[in-house]
Parts: C-alpha cells; structure tokens; sequence
C-alpha cells in the first residue's frame, strides 16, 4: 500500500497529546504502514487493526530474538553493548527458550500468589495516602502511582526500597531514547542496572531470603536454570515492566474518570463496578500504547505487504483497542462496557507475565483514592496536561490534583 508516512507522524508532540485520531486514520487508510522510528532511525511497520494485532501477535515467522537477525541490522546494532545483556529475557527471545524462561518465573505470578499481596499492597497505598491527604494537592504519579507499584515489586524482588529513584532514572533514560540519536544514556543506564544487579545477586548468595531475588538464583525446572545473564536480564524486565505499565494504569485511569465526571460519579456510586472500570481503563487509554518490537528473520508477507528480513513491526495495542470493528462506540468511555476484550495486556505467548498484579494494583489503588479523597480533581487546565514521548509507553508526564 502506497501512503505518505508523514501523514501518519505517531511521535509529532500533537500527536502525542491524543493519537487516537491519527489511529483512526491508519485503520481506515493504511492498517500496516511503514514508518521511520526518529529514536532508532530504522523502519518499523505499525499494525492498527485488532484482527490484524492479533493475528501478528501469534504469527511465528517473526522473531523476537534478536540474535537471530542479520548481522547489520539496525535494530540489532542499536540494542548492542549494555542492552543486549539486558534483552536476553523471555520478552526478548522465542520458544523454546520463552517457554523456558517463562515457565522458570511464572510461579511467582500465578493469580493465587498475587492475591496474597493484596494486604500489602493495600498497606502501602494507604501510607502513601497518609502522607499526602492533609497537603490538599499532590502530583498523583510522583506521590503515589509511581511508589505504589516499585514499591511492591521492589519488596517481591528484595530490592532495598530505597534505591528507587536510581531505577526510575535509569528506567526513563531506557523506555523513553532521546530523540536526538544519541544513544549513550541508554547504554550508561544499562550499564549501571548490570552493575548494581551484579552486586545485589553477591550479597544474596552470601546472604539468602525468602524473596524472589534468592528463588531466581535457585530456581530449576526439569534441569534447566537461569544462566546469569538470563538472571540479570530478568531482574531488569521484572523490575522495569513490574512498575511502569501500574503507573500509566492508575495515572491513565484517574485521568479517563476526571475527563467523564458522570463515570466517575457511577463508580463511586457502585463500588463493586471497579473491575469493569479498570478494564475498560485499560482499553480506553491502557498503559502501553504499542508492542515491542518483532522482526521478520526472512521477508514475510503480511496482509499484502512484503515487510523485509531486519525490518521491524509493531502492534498499536491503543489502536486495536478502539478499532470500531471490535468495539462498538470505541471512543466512548463506558465503565460497565461488556463484553470487553482488549489486548492492553497484549496477546498469545508474550502476554504480560504481571497483567494479574497490575490489575490488583490498579484496583486496590483507584479504589482507594476515590474513597479517601471525595474530592479529588484536576488542579490544572487539562488541555495542559503533558504525555510521554515516544510510541511504546502510553503516560502522562504528571497529573497534578487537587483534594
């Protein structure tokens, strides 16, 4: 399909205020396009579609391992270094060694096991609340959506507490590049989470718990281990994705709930509808706005199109999840919507390991700052309201209320 990519800028800073428009004029002009990344400065094809999404999503002729690329590959060049330690992790890699990894780490993550957090999550979600309720304001991301979720995850991992603004620093130089091609900060963010891994995995070997550090370290599943690069790149996605998409989820959903006062107003009227909100927060606005990146190992045809070997494609999971094709009325936000089968979590064998914990987070956290804070509002114009840059992770930059 012949389009002029310009048409369809997903990183444009107008475009990142609202890119649902711009979705929408994908899905109907060009649901698999060829665009040029400006962080990475290669091709990338972008799937809109939900079907399309889907289909992708499971399609085993593109990788993600990218070990298996051609040599010179952009992509591959770009992730070298630091980050390729990093990315040997079950996000990064294709069965059987995702079937292996995933399944070394899974237990940690089983429904049953997360419940058993909700006394703690809930504890910490009303210390932080304690300290910012007689403010009267507060940024909500950095007061209490972010130290809500690194927190719990730190504590799972047994990461001392209070190294959490390292991560975060070093989490944003990492999700979100500088537009500007220069891609030292990515390595010396990477190389720093290498670094104080390698030291905390020395301390716990002498000094073992009862945390999933130590169950890492041990863990065995019919002869097979994590190697210790495996190890480290584990702990990296474990604590990256284990914070990141629970702050855009609670952010994002405070902020759909403030935009539609008459939502906001039906759930604090019928508490019991928090699972159905936080699903359709999810859709509506959900954490992370597209995959990560897929190759194609050798050129694969995809809906008509021929995306070449090294090339790589993306799924829009905010896309698919307002695709009008799947989800009558997309763009209204409707809290008790049924049936709702977003892909927020994406789909087939990379679903997100940690959806059950996020969603746990999200519902013990929304719910608990709409019953403590009755009066929660924006304190800004939100035609001022910031979000993210970049197309992966979809957040704002801050969301100032007041209560």
């Amino acid at each position: 399909m012949s389009t002029n990519a310009n048409r369809h800028d997903l990183w444009a800073p107008e475009t990142r205020a609202n890119p649902l428009p711009v979705y929408a004029r994908m899905r109907q002009e060009a649901p698999l396009v060829r665009l040029v990344d400006p962080y990475f400065k290669d091709p990338v094809w972008v799937a809109t579609r939900y079907k399309d999404a889907v289909d992708l999503l499971r399609d085993p002729r593109f990788t993600k391992d990218m070990r298996k690329l051609p040599d010179g590959t952009p992509s591959k060049q770009l992730r070298a270094g630091s980050m390729q330690v990093l990315n040997q992790h079950m996000l990064m890699s294709d069965p059987p060694d995702h079937t292996r990894l995933r399944t070394l780490v899974s237990k940690a993550f089983t429904p049953r096991r997360v419940e058993e957090l909700r006394p703690r999550i809930t504890a910490i979600a009303h210390r932080l609340l304690d300290a910012v309720q007689a403010h009267g304001s507060m940024d909500l991301l950095d007061a209490f959506a972010f130290p809500l979720p690194v927190t719990v995850i730190a504590e799972m991992l047994g990461v001392p507490l209070e190294d959490q603004d390292q991560f975060r620093e070093w989490t944003n130089a990492i999700v979100h590049p500088p537009i500007d091609g220069n891609f030292e900060p990515i390595q010396k963010a990477g190389q720093r989470f290498i670094q104080y891994f390698q030291g905390l995995l020395e301390r716990r070997r002498a000094e073992p718990r009862d945390d999933l550090l130590t169950d890492l370290m041990s863990v065995e599943e019919k002869g097979d281990r994590l190697s210790p690069v495996e190890l480290l790149s584990m702990l990296f996605l474990l604590l990256v994705a284990g914070h990141e998409t629970t702050v855009n989820l609670i952010g994002n959903g405070i902020w759909a709930l403030l935009k539609h006062p008459e939502q906001l107003e039906r759930l604090r009227a019928r508490p019991a509808l928090i699972d159905s909100a936080v699903e359709e927060m999810l859709r509506y606005r959900g954490p992370v706005e597209t995959t990560t990146q897929r190759w194609a190992a050798q050129d694969v045809e995809f809906r008509g199109q021929v995306i070449r070997a090294g090339e790589a494609v993306v799924a829009s999971l905010l896309a698919a999840n307002h695709d009008p094709e799947q989800f009558p009325e997309p763009e209204r936000f409707d809290i008790t919507r049924e049936p709702n089968r977003h892909i927020a979590f994406g789909f087939g064998i990379h679903f997100c390991l940690g959806a059950p914990l996020a969603r746990l987070e999200g519902t013990i956290a929304i719910t608990l700052l709409l019953e403590r804070l009755p009066r929660l509002r924006l304190s800004v114009d939100p035609a001022g309201l910031r979000w993210r840059d970049g197309i992966l992770m979809h957040g704002l930059q801050r969301l100032p209320v007041a209560f």
